[in-house]
């Protein structure tokens, strides 16, 4: 029977994979291997199935929810643990440094992969980025390359390229463009006061912004949530004077290599790039921790966050909740749907707009 591995998008809704799996039994598929990745417009499910016949899977797979299915032969040596396997790429390229291209290329089975001077990207091309000045250009026909597959070439080259220097500290500093410089650093227990105290000098608007809501108060049960690591990461802003000025969320979600971000910013401080450098520094933070997507929820009326995240490089999606719209953002450094992409890795600094996204 023929091995093949099979690529469809799907919403994200609870069931969508259930179907998919029994229109495969349906056929007589044997699922020997199961991936659930990143897409430009939604989850990607693929999987790699030995069965009777491929006639007609892809319309049968899209009769049960499926877009955009592509199916394409594969070969028993791919059947293997994957993270194994990329234990053993690091440690090849480790050992030999100008293996990096076979490696990306046997990790993506790409047809082609070479050492190139130019960013491209596409349906059929990635680009990853190799350090200053070059990179690795990846070719394959007929297997579009999805946000997860990036991330993951990204991660093997930092894993082992030497690191561009000594590693950041926890806490840093962010010059805001009026020249104002804010302290930003993980959320501590013993922030509750001032919490509490920025919570107090929100607008009921900002408030109502951050949380649908104009939450009078910041409960200690919330205080907790912020400071535990399980759930994600938040960081707070001091200003000149020690007062927290503002919360950046990334909360984890379900969904693999995905995270939520949210924000709120004290309203004397919207409006002087704050808000844009927060962010900033959260996708760099995401994508050292191998994420793929950040998501974020707003009021459809909360345009300045909207013109933030598209700028950003964020595509909005409308929900099924009416007035609340999605954005999602990919964390790779390339546009969610193709084209040039910077040989130059992402950096956060700080220009424009404060304010807030649900988490």
């Amino acid at each position: 029977m023929p091995l093949l591995r099979i690529r469809t998008e799907i919403d994200d809704r609870p069931g969508r994979l259930a179907g998919l799996a029994s229109a495969l039994a349906a056929r007589g598929a044997n699922i020997l291997g199961l991936s659930v990745q990143v897409g430009t417009e939604g989850v990607v499910d693929e999987f790699i199935v030995d069965m009777p016949s491929a006639d007609r899977v892809r319309e049968e797979l899209e009769a049960a929810g499926g877009a955009r299915t592509t199916v394409v032969p594969a070969r028993p040596h791919e059947l293997v643990d994957e993270p194994t396997h990329v234990l053993a790429l690091v440690a090849r390229v480790r050992a030999e440094p100008r293996a990096l291209p076979a490696a990306l290329g046997e990790l993506l089975r790409a047809g082609e992969a070479a050492w190139t001077d130019t960013a491209e990207s596409g349906r059929d091309v990635l680009t990853v980025p190799a350090g200053p000045g070059q990179a690795v250009r990846l070719r394959r026909a007929g297997l579009p390359f999805t946000a997860t597959e990036a991330a993951r070439a990204d991660a093997l080259v930092r894993a082992v390229l030497p690191p561009p220097g000594r590693a950041r500290p926890d806490q840093r500093t962010l010059t805001l463009r009026d020249g104002t410089r804010v302290l930003v650093r993980p959320i501590e227990p013993g922030d509750a006061t001032g919490l509490r105290e920025m919570h107090g000098r929100c607008s009921l608007e900002s408030r109502r912004m951050r949380y649908f809501s104009g939450k009078a108060s910041l409960p200690q049960r919330a205080i907790d949530r912020f400071c535990d690591p399980a759930r994600g990461l938040t960081l707070v802003a001091e200003g000149p004077d020690g007062s927290l000025l503002a919360l950046a969320h990334m909360i984890h979600v379900v969904d693999p290599g995905v995270a939520e971000l949210a924000f709120l910013v004290e309203d004397a401080w919207q409006g002087r790039g704050l808000g844009r450098s927060l962010a900033e520094l959260l996708l760099v933070l995401g994508r050292e921790r191998g994420l793929v997507e950040a998501r974020a929820t707003a009021l459809s009326e909360n345009a300045r966050m909207r013109r933030l995240f598209t700028s950003l490089g964020g595509r909005t999606r409308r929900t099924e909740e009416p007035g609340i719209v999605e954005v999602r953002l990919r964390l790779d450094g390339r546009p969610a749907g193709g084209g040039p992409v910077s040989m130059e890795r992402s950096r956060w600094s700080g220009p424009s707009a404060g304010g807030r996204m649900s988490g």
